[in-house]
């Protein structure tokens, strides 16, 4: 048996590349054993991943847990949203899912938009305006591209439903995830029949939405996993609603999340409704909602820049006038799906460090443009403008990235010890189900969110006025000048 204060819960976060699970003591918080199994993503025209990697990527991280995964009394698993995962009859998948950073739904979003009376009816209706990210563009998408895979689908799935669903044999999801998919309506908290038959799908084909708090099942009899049958499982989310609770985030605390893509977010008791749709109106796994932006190019956007120059993702340089936007996967705030890098002000004296330092101003750029207005959704329960920035993700320890965000931000920055908030949210909501606690609130007496504060240091008004202004003057252009792909 394991030295723990109290029963063990396991969280999973099943990511964009790669699935890490976490055994954690429900009592204090202690992480007892931890493991991480890498996935496969296309690099051709779109982006697809192979679900049933997910499941071996999960046996895979369990096992590096060794035995005291096999104590576990609850597992919770959190998933990369708006995933579009179809499977048979009989359970496996039709096709590779399609994820959330494939962008060529857009013009099969852009006719859903058109069809349902525009951006102020969707914000209205669902508390988003749906974007080619979202599960709703993608099934359209299927449904021209590939109608073979498409009726032959007798389940839809997003990607943490789909591991949920392997754990217990049922079929659920979570409001948090289901917010994501464009066909979920904000004010009944239910499927919209009226969406569903727009995109042509039959509700018979979507798992049930558990409720906050909720058991979704229990480990069915799993010979390649450790747990024993019967261990409750918790209803799951999505990444950024599971990273809300393992903050133990209270309404307007920002957030801003560097991953492969970027993210700000903030709990809102108030529900969104963004007609621009720069801000996405999720709810989270609570019970409030969950204002968030999103960009599609963060870390893996910079890291390819660092590689094609050479250099090492810190040895940035200040100075330099070169402004670039690194939109190597098109971009979902702005919205430019079509878009690609672009780069303005390249001279003589320019070095590989200042063009560097320019993708990262680039990336960051967006995310804090999009701040005040996730924050505006609740105004009330902004803290002060001196409240550090909570900053997570596989950047938050990266130092060009620290003052990167510090210096357009003009905000002290802290960064919290636990290094794997989503499935640290996914094991408090697993401890939970246990103890009948708010989520956010284990997270909050295992003190999560601590972490060293970094000081502000003066906004860089004029590197901010540069970016803004390339992007206004170019916007129409992004789609086919200054390529930076690979």
């Amino acid at each position: 048996m394991s030295a723990a204060d109290g029963p063990l819960v396991v969280g999973v976060d099943s990511s964009t590349q790669s699935t890490k699970v976490l055994v954690v003591d429900a009592a204090t918080g202690t992480v007892l054993a931890r493991g991480r199994a890498p996935h496969t993503v296309s690099t051709g025209p779109g982006r697809e991943s192979d679900p049933r990697q997910w499941w071996s990527a999960l046996t895979e991280a369990l096992r590096q847990c060794g035995d005291v995964a096999r104590e576990a009394a609850a597992v919770s698993v959190a998933g990369q949203q708006h995933g579009l995962v179809t499977l048979d009859a009989d359970g496996a998948p039709v096709r590779p899912a399609l994820l959330w950073n494939d962008v060529r739904p857009a013009p099969q979003n852009a006719r859903l938009i058109e069809e349902l009376g525009g951006t102020k009816a969707w914000a209205e209706r669902t508390g988003s305006v749906p974007a080619p990210a979202f599960t709703a563009a993608k099934w359209v998408w299927l449904r021209e591209h590939e109608p073979d895979a498409a009726a032959a689908t007798a389940a839809v799935r997003l990607p943490h439903d789909y591991l949920t669903e392997r754990l217990t044999g049922h079929a659920t999801t979570d409001r948090g995830d289901a917010s994501g998919t464009g066909w979920w309506a904000g004010p009944t908290e239910a499927y919209d029949e009226e969406i569903l038959s727009l995109v042509d799908l039959d509700p018979a084909l979507l798992p049930r939405i558990v409720r906050p708090g909720e058991v979704a099942g229990t480990v069915r009899d799993l010979p390649e996993l450790p747990f024993a049958k019967g261990t409750l499982v918790a209803a799951g989310t999505g990444d950024n609603a599971a990273a809300a609770l393992g903050l133990g985030l209270r309404p307007g605390t920002p957030v801003l999340s560097l991953g492969t893509s970027g993210t700000v977010y903030a709990v809102s008791r108030q529900r969104p409704a963004d007609p621009t749709g720069t801000v996405a109106g999720f709810a989270d796994a609570r019970g409030d909602w969950l204002p968030l932006a999103c960009t599609l190019n963060c870390t893996l956007a910079v890291d390819r820049i660092a590689a094609l120059l050479g250099l090492d993702r810190e040895a940035v340089e200040p100075g330099g006038g070169a402004t670039l936007l690194p939109f190597l996967d098109g971009e979902r705030t702005p919205n430019l799906p079509d878009a690609s890098g672009l780069l303005h002000g390249l001279r003589h004296d320019t070095s590989g460090g200042q063009l560097l330092q320019a993708a990262y101003d680039g990336a960051v750029f967006a995310l804090l443009q999009a701040l005040d207005l996730v924050l505006d959704v609740d105004a009330g329960a902004d803290p002060a403008p001196e409240a550090p920035l909570l900053l997570i993700g596989g950047g938050a320890r990266g130092t060009a990235w620290q003052q990167t965000v510090r210096r357009l931000s003009g905000r002290p920055v802290q960064v919290p010890d636990a290094d794997e908030p989503v499935a640290l949210g996914a094991a408090a909501q697993a401890a939970g189900l246990l103890t009948g606690e708010d989520p956010a609130a284990v997270a909050r007496r295992w003190g999560s969110a601590r972490g060293p504060v970094l000081d502000p240091v003066a906004r860089d008004e004029e590197t901010l006025q540069r970016i803004s202004t390339l992007l206004t003057d170019a916007g129409p252009l992004l789609g086919n000048l200054g390529r930076l792909s690979a």
